[in-house]
């Protein structure tokens, strides 16, 4: 039933802004996300229907100040484009960018982190340092970099922060 109604609203915001929708790229937490082409022009990009209004505004948000910076890239990273939004249809669009690449900001929040109990934010960091192995050099970089436009990233995982290789 979820898959019926993203697929509405995805048929909706494809119809507004005259693009054509593709094969669906995933399904998470926050919402599912579809292929998309403009209609107009040679464009590949991405949207993305939230379940929930938080998610949606705390992306919508982040895209937007990494828009405002003129952010493409993040350490030799690709960061997507934002290319629309409709909050109604609570829908973002987005650049499609290969790998290297950070995304997927539903769960960051922007310019101040939440507070958590003492021990937390060490656990999640040793948790990541495990996680990401010798890289984890690279993606505290990359994290240090976003919080440097105010944006707290804390959803980080080999699907977000996703390098060349896929090891």
């Amino acid at each position: 039933m979820i898959d019926e109604i993203f697929s509405q609203r995805a048929r909706a915001y494809a119809s507004r802004r005259e693009i054509q929708l593709g094969r669906q790229l995933g399904l998470g937490t926050h919402g599912a996300v579809f292929a998309a082409e403009s209609k107009l022009k040679p464009l590949r990009s991405a949207i993305k229907i939230y379940k929930e209004r938080d998610p949606y505004d705390r992306e919508r948000v982040v895209y937007q100040r990494l828009a405002e910076h003129e952010v493409t890239e993040i350490e030799g990273f690709h960061v997507p484009q934002l290319l629309g939004v409709d909050s109604e249809l609570l829908i973002v669009e987005m650049t499609v960018v290969a790998r290297p690449f950070v995304l997927d900001f539903a769960g960051a929040y922007l310019d101040q982190a939440p507070e958590f109990p003492a021990g937390v934010m060490e656990d999640w960091e040793a948790d990541k340092r495990e996680q990401f192995g010798p890289r984890w050099v690279i993606v505290e970089s990359i994290l240090q970099t976003l919080r440097s436009y105010g944006v707290h990233l804390l959803d980080i995982h080999s699907n977000n922060i996703a390098f060349l290789d896929h090891t």
